[in-house]
Parts: structure tokens; sequence; C-alpha cells
């Protein structure tokens, strides 16, 4: 049984369900053990062991992008694992059995950067999905410099396309390639905007359903 330190936030210990936990230099991890759990569990253990699957199967093919995204929440925690706190309690919803992401409110970045406004997306060529945002350059701690992080997720096919250093803020839009095997497939957009330094980056926005041309 896992063990949770400092509540859902904090790291925890030993295996809960597929999911097992430890601390290695003082940095707190997750990982996926494959082997299926058969021995009987209480409502609770069961319940967490289902909201931590669920976080796990969304944020998995993402772990690139989070690796940027969550770089300032990176304490004493990887940042795969601070994402995963961030999300099994921010962004879980619906009773057991039937837990899902609720991904308005799901972050897959995250920090004090000014993010983007009125981002949208769309798939008018095949393999291609293109992203357009209002150049708000001027609004809070926002540059023109800051470079777009877009990411297309597919649930389908439990994978993901991003880039980290994608097309200015100023310029309003950028397209990111997505296999050809993607045509015709539902695909979930999110974009979030990193400074030219690398040192800040804004919370991402969930943009909504696309299929892909």
């Amino acid at each position: 049984m896992g063990k949770i330190s400092q509540g859902i936030l904090g790291g925890f210990s030993g295996k809960v369900g597929n999911v097992i936990g430890g601390n290695w230099k003082g940095i707190d991890y997750m990982r996926v053990r494959p082997a299926s759990v058969a021995n009987p569990q209480t409502a609770g253990q069961v319940d967490q062991r289902t909201r931590f699957s669920t976080a796990l199967q969304f944020l998995q093919p993402l772990k690139g992008f989070i690796k940027v995204g969550f770089r300032n929440y990176a304490i004493k925690m990887t940042e795969f694992n601070s994402a995963m706190s961030y999300n099994v309690q921010n962004a879980i919803i619906g009773d057991y059995p039937d837990f899902i992401i609720d991904f308005d409110a799901a972050l897959v970045s995250r920090g004090g950067l000014t993010a983007a406004l009125n981002p949208s997306a769309g798939s008018d060529l095949a393999g291609s999905v293109q992203f357009n945002w209002d150049d708000n350059s001027i609004d809070g701690n926002a540059k023109p410099t800051d470079r777009a992080m877009v990411l297309v997720y597919n649930p389908s096919r439990n994978e993901a396309v991003f880039v980290t250093d994608g097309s200015l803020r100023s310029a309003g839009t950028h397209t990111i390639t997505v296999p050809n095997i993607y045509s015709g497939d539902n695909v979930f957009a999110f974009i979030s905007f990193i400074s030219e330094d690398g040192k800040q980056v804004s919370n991402s926005r969930y943009i909504g359903s696309v299929v892909v041309a």
C-alpha cells in the first residue's frame, strides 16, 4: 500500500494499484507498474488508485511537454509528479469507477507568464493542425518574443504531438505537423507560452477538440 506523506500534493511511497512511488535524491517520483492488481482493496484505496490511473493515462504521452511546462513547480519532485499532483486534485471529475479528465480544468503547463488570448485551432490540410491566437504582447508580463508551446493530444491512440519553441507570440499563428494516420481522428488542442530566456511559462489553455483533415 502506498503512503502519502503530505496529502495529495506531496509524494508517496510504495504502491497504489499499478502506480509505484518513491524518493530519489530528495525528488519524489511516480511510475507505472504494468502488472495487474488482484488483491482486495478498501473503497478509498480503489477510488484513489482509479484517480491516479485516469490522470496517468492522460499525462504519460505528454511527458516531454510537461518537463518544460511544469519546470517551475518541480520542487523536490519531478515535473511529471508535479503535473500528476495538480491534475489529480483539480482535473478529475465523476464518480467511481467513471472518472474522466475535465480538460478545461487540466493544466499541461503551469506558470505566471501571461496566457494565450482567444486561442483557436483547426485542421484544413491533412497532416496538420493550425493554432491561432490574438497578439497580447502588451498585456501583463507578455512579450512579443515569447514562444508558443502547442500540443495535440490524440485520446484514441493515447499519443501526443507538440512543440515547445513554436512561433512568436506576436505572430498569432503556428501550424504543427501531425501523423497522416491522424486523419479523421478527434484530437484535443492545448496552448501555452514560454519566455525567450526559457525561465517563465504560462498556464496552458485548453482550446477544444479538432477533427484532423
